[in-house]
């Protein structure tokens, strides 16, 4: 993983934004899609029928895989991965996110059901504060401040559009860059 990549599992910002592309990829709303902390990282994804039965989609935690998949699909080829061994992981912990310590993941499920823009100023808002994160700007709990506090300023909108999407990625850019400016080490 990239330095990027690792801060937003750290925050569990990844989990948030990973719901928000559940629910615009799959026929889920909101209030069906949820996170649970799997510390070993072997269960990738779950989907529970209506009769209460669960499937789980299990692997390594490698992203070799995932990415083969799609270079693939609708195929599935061969990947440098390790297989997974289950006799060896021994066990699958599974625990609520703690929303206190992850304001993140908060600041994520919000940008879901507001909808509209909310999710595209997050995840601009994210790459700022990350970014500042890892150039010794701010300290890592600045990141989900930052964070909240553009969601605060640029309030959500509907959008009709990619060119809007674009521009409000930019608005929320420059907004988040005028935030960390008052938090700067």
């Amino acid at each position: 993983m990239g330095a990027k990549i690792s801060v937003d599992s750290a925050t569990l910002m990844n989990k948030g934004l990973e719901l928000i592309e559940a629910h615009h990829l799959f026929p889920v709303t909101p209030d069906q899609l949820e996170v649970i902390v799997h510390p070993q990282s072997v269960v990738h994804s779950f989907v529970e029928y209506i009769d209460g039965s669960m499937l789980a989609q299990l692997g390594t935690p490698d992203m070799r895989t995932p990415i083969g998949y799609c270079l693939a699909w609708p195929e599935r080829m061969a990947t440098p991965s390790a297989r997974l061994d289950l006799a060896a992981v021994g066990r699958l912990d599974f625990e609520a996110p703690d929303f206190d310590r992850f304001p993140a993941l908060g600041l994520a499920c919000a940008a879901l059901r507001a909808g509209g823009s909310a999710p595209a100023v997050l995840n601009a808002a994210n790459e700022i504060a990350v970014a500042a994160f890892l150039g010794g700007r701010i300290g890592f709990l600045d990141i989900a401040a930052i964070v909240a506090d553009t969601l605060d300023c640029l309030e959500a909108a509907p959008v009709a559009s990619l060119d809007e999407v674009i521009a409000i990625d930019g608005r929320a850019r420059i907004e988040a860059t005028r935030l960390l400016s008052h938090r700067t080490r």
